[in-house]
């Protein structure tokens, strides 16, 4: 009795323990992932960067994106006023001509109707008036280079006023006031002059009327016609961004497939039941691990300083990289191929390189296409990245518009052609896999 009663209790106290280990646990696993979550955020500074967030400018960059304005421009200087789609030269107005909002009783005297009540007007003397419903009329004018105007404090946090700048920004546009030029920015829904720019004489005419109606420029046919001022868009640059994709498709690929090319015969060198030696599968495997272990960005700023900027050098990079990562993944699908589908071949009287044609590559070929296809696709989506550094691509292209700060529909037009590449190339990859490995993929679905 005495010794049930003590295993009892040996029990009891072991399950005790127990629980309070569970407890313990319980407790400790909650805290530790809140102190761990405490450290990020004083590490990141992250209250001082929610304090430094602007969400007015975030607004402003998201409505650029699906936008676009139209400036309104007087030259305090030399005088005279011009109309332009984003402020470019390629977007500018002809000489004489404005948007139907605007109206020039004479170079001194512009009225620009926002709507809704919002007007502002240039007057001479490098004078603006800005009408503003259920605020009031706000008058600045240029003198001896110092802007002064009727506002009294406090001024609203929608006007940002100094002697050298005023920046009025409203809902129904945006009026901005420098030493050297007056603006007025009026923002439209849609992507303007992305067919044509405004010196096409297609620009304005719809669809049906390209097609089905009578010749508009005497020299060319309608549809040839419009097929090569949409290719010439000197705004938008279709044919500059076609080739850039297309650059961006090619280092891919030929990163992709080079790697595997090389990392094929490597392999055999690093599997243990194709090398006998050791020192040469140890030398295999740490190039391996060595050209995998950098990243691609790191092989790309290093390939750019030795063979210079250009797509070659992108593609050397992807093909770097991927080349140790395919030769440890082949190195294992060789390391458990079937011995004896190849002593099959053997027993026909095959020679190395045919048992290996015959008996080892049928076996790696589904995993060796799996891997080269995703990666391709995933390649696909590094090439943008590595674009952007070795000067190729569509990657170029978006850094380019993104660093100027300016059109922002530009940049949403490069995203969207970037998800439309690496969805076609999700497809095909799918489909290709399925018409060389078979399964379910052979339909083309992914």
């Amino acid at each position: 009795m005495t010794d049930a009663t003590a295993m009892l209790d040996q029990t009891k106290f072991s399950a005790s323990g127990a629980f309070r280990r569970k407890r313990l646990t319980a407790f400790a696993v909650p805290a530790v992932i809140l102190a761990y979550l405490l450290y990020i955020a004083i590490s990141f500074d992250v209250l001082g960067l929610a304090k430094r967030a602007s969400l007015e400018n975030a607004g402003i960059l998201a409505s650029d994106s699906w936008s676009y304005k139209v400036h309104i421009t007087r030259d305090n200087r030399r005088g005279g006023t011009s109309s332009a789609i984003e402020g470019e030269r390629k977007g500018a107005y002809a000489e004489g001509t404005n948007p139907a909002w605007v109206e020039v009783a004479d170079p001194e005297n512009v009225t620009i109707d926002l709507d809704d009540g919002y007007v502002v007007r240039f007057l001479p003397d490098n004078a603006t008036v800005f009408e503003i419903p259920d605020f009031g009329t706000i008058t600045a004018q240029l003198v001896d280079g110092i802007i002064q105007t009727n506002l009294q404090e406090p001024i609203p946090d929608w006007i940002n006023l100094s002697e050298q700048r005023m920046t009025v920004t409203t809902d129904a546009g945006r009026l901005s006031m420098t030493r050297s030029r007056t603006e007025v920015y009026r923002y439209f829904a849609g992507w303007e002059l992305f067919w044509f720019t405004l010196d096409s004489p297609y620009s304005g005419h719809s669809l049906p009327e390209i097609v089905f109606g009578s010749r508009i420029d005497p020299t060319r046919s309608n549809i040839s016609g419009a097929i090569s001022d949409f290719w010439n868009n000197g705004m938008w640059r279709h044919k500059d961004v076609a080739w850039a994709i297309g650059e961006t498709i090619l280092m891919a690929f030929l990163g992709t497939f080079g790697a595997a090319i090389i990392a094929l015969p490597l392999a055999f060198l690093a599997a243990k039941n194709f090398s006998p030696f050791m020192l040469v599968r140890g030398v295999a495997r740490r190039l391996f691990d060595f050209v995998r272990g950098v990243d691609a960005l790191i092989w790309t700023v290093v390939l750019a300083r030795a063979f210079g900027p250009g797509p070659l050098t992108g593609a050397l990079a992807i093909l770097v990289t991927d080349m140790g990562t395919f030769g440890k993944i082949f190195s294992e699908a060789l390391e458990n191929v079937d011995e004896k589908q190849i002593e099959g071949v053997s027993s026909t009287g095959a020679k190395p390189l045919q048992r290996y044609r015959f008996g080892v590559i049928p076996q790696i070929v589904p995993v060796l296409l799996a891997q080269v296809l995703y990666f391709l696709e995933s390649n696909t989506r590094s090439a943008t990245i590595i674009g952007a550094i070795t000067g190729g691509g569509i990657g170029l292209m978006l850094t380019q518009a993104i660093q100027t700060q300016k059109d922002w529909e530009e940049v949403a037009y490069y995203i969207v052609l970037i998800i439309g590449v690496v969805m076609l190339m999700d497809w095909f990859s799918g489909w290709l896999r399925g018409r060389l490995i078979g399964g379910k993929d052979s339909h083309g679905t992914s």
